[in-house]
């Protein structure tokens, strides 16, 4: 396994590690920290008030970006915990709920192991509603996977601290979009009063399930 190292993620770079996982048949995770952006899913941009919510996202100071999958609408503050795990696979048609099961369940390993005591599902009117969630009060953690030949990401964001700030500029945002949130369905770390700063280092190795991967930085592949 690779413990991937490097800066923000472009859409390009995920298919480049997709494609390096399925020739290598080697697994990587990688657990980052974005800038403060708002991302935007591709059910968003169909909506008539798009444009405003992008707007309004900028006008909090939060750059926009627009991912291809769909989902709803994500804030990360620059110090919002990215993470994924990239796996070869042999069927595209096989494992998908297997590889939610077992990333949730070594996330929420990993955050108990910081002090926060997180269980699957999520409150209601929450940001990017989903199935495959953590929460403990209020949302902490959003899943999502992406499905290639040869390879699968499974991916999802942990808010660290910074959720009344996220909860601000998503209120905004999904008010543009008509989409019913609560500001106070977001979670984080810090509100559940876990160690914020044992998250990033344990997290790698809840994803590395323990094993002391080797790194290779992004440029290399």
């Amino acid at each position: 396994m690779r413990l991937l190292r490097g800066g923000a993620l472009a859409p390009e770079d995920t298919r480049r590690i997709l494609s390096w996982v399925a020739e290598n048949d080697e697994a990587a995770i990688r657990v980052w920290q974005p800038p403060r952006q708002v991302v935007f899913g591709r059910l968003d941009a169909t909506e008539p008030g798009y444009e405003t919510a992008v707007e309004r996202a900028a006008s909090h100071g939060f750059e926009t970006l627009e991912r291809r999958v769909g989902g709803r609408a994500v804030a990360y503050t620059g110090r919002t915990v990215a993470f994924a795990r990239y796996e070869p696979i042999d069927d595209a048609r096989r494992g998908i709920g297997g590889r939610y099961e077992a990333l949730s369940e070594d996330v929420a390993r990993a955050l108990d192991a910081v002090g926060v005591d997180a269980r699957p599902g999520e409150p209601q009117d929450s940001f990017c509603p989903g199935e495959h969630s953590l929460q403990d009060g209020g949302k902490l953690v959003g899943l999502a996977q992406r499905v290639t030949e040869g390879a699968a990401v499974t991916a999802g964001v942990l808010v660290l601290d910074g959720h009344e700030a996220i909860g601000r500029v998503l209120a905004d945002v999904y008010d543009a979009l008509a989409v019913p949130f609560d500001p106070d369905s977001v979670g984080s770390v810090q509100r559940s009063g876990g160690d914020v700063d044992a998250v990033l280092p344990t997290l790698e190795t809840a994803l590395a399930r323990g094993t002391s991967p080797s790194v290779l930085h992004l440029r290399q592949i």
